[in-house]
């Protein structure tokens, strides 16, 4: 979980593949809007290269910067839109979302919000910094996310769980800069991307197993909709 929540599971991994793919693509063609040229357009490269390290097919992600770039003559228009709210036991959560259709997305928010609280902006975001997510994995033996941290100009770090993959945090502004300084410290760069992480995150363990299940129920249901990019959760580990 921590500052982003992951579906668990196999079966849950292998579906997330195809969401993945579709989502990277909605990003791209946003990122394309300001360049279709990765080497002059740095949001756009970032989610290039996340595309490329996840294997998505250069076909797919060649037509997705060409659609975004408004090179087939095709008209894409996705909207970014927060949706800010309590899953079950008050437990803090942003909804990130990439719509085409307001009109669809915020009642099926609505809807999917019910098992626990939709609410105004600015009524969970206050708990949550808007940050840069670097996930990296060690490329060299011997490699320190801590020292690396510091010596790339990350603000922090998040050790690596059971995947082998570091998250490290960085300032908004310094998501380009961290991400490219990585790789020479021993790290290779998974993704990166502008999230939100959780200034006061509650323990898992304190909810009990039931209530937790609850949560995961319902950030699950949030998760599986079509319009949603990013799901960040005020809970620990």
């Amino acid at each position: 979980m921590g500052a982003q929540w992951k579906a668990k599971g196999k079966a849950q991994a292998a579906d997330a593949r195809g969401k993945l793919f579709g989502r990277l693509a909605k990003d791209i063609m946003v990122a394309a809007r300001n360049g279709a040229d990765p080497a002059s357009n740095s949001r756009l490269r970032l989610v290039v290269e996340q595309a490329r390290k996840v294997s998505m097919p250069k076909e797919t992600l060649d037509r997705a910067i060409k659609k975004g770039a408004g090179l087939t003559g095709e008209v894409i228009h996705y909207e970014r839109v927060i949706y800010e709210g309590f899953a079950p036991h008050q437990v803090a959560v942003m909804v990130e979302c990439l719509t085409d259709n307001l009109n669809r997305t915020a009642p099926e928010m609505r809807v999917l919000f019910r098992k626990g609280q939709l609410g105004t902006s600015g009524s969970v975001s206050w708990d949550f910094d808007h940050v840069g997510m670097i996930e990296a994995e060690p490329s060299a033996a011997g490699a320190d996310a801590e020292v690396a941290a510091i010596e790339a100009g990350a603000q922090d770090f998040e050790a690596a769980g059971e995947d082998g993959v570091t998250t490290f945090i960085t300032d908004a502004t310094d998501l380009d800069v961290v991400s490219r300084a990585l790789p020479a410290h021993g790290f290779t760069v998974l993704s990166a991307k502008l999230g939100y992480k959780p200034k006061n995150p509650v323990d898992p363990a304190s909810l009990g197993a039931e209530k937790l299940e609850e949560v995961e129920a319902f950030l699950a249901a949030i998760d599986s909709n079509d319009d949603v990019q990013n799901v960040y959760v005020g809970l620990a580990g």
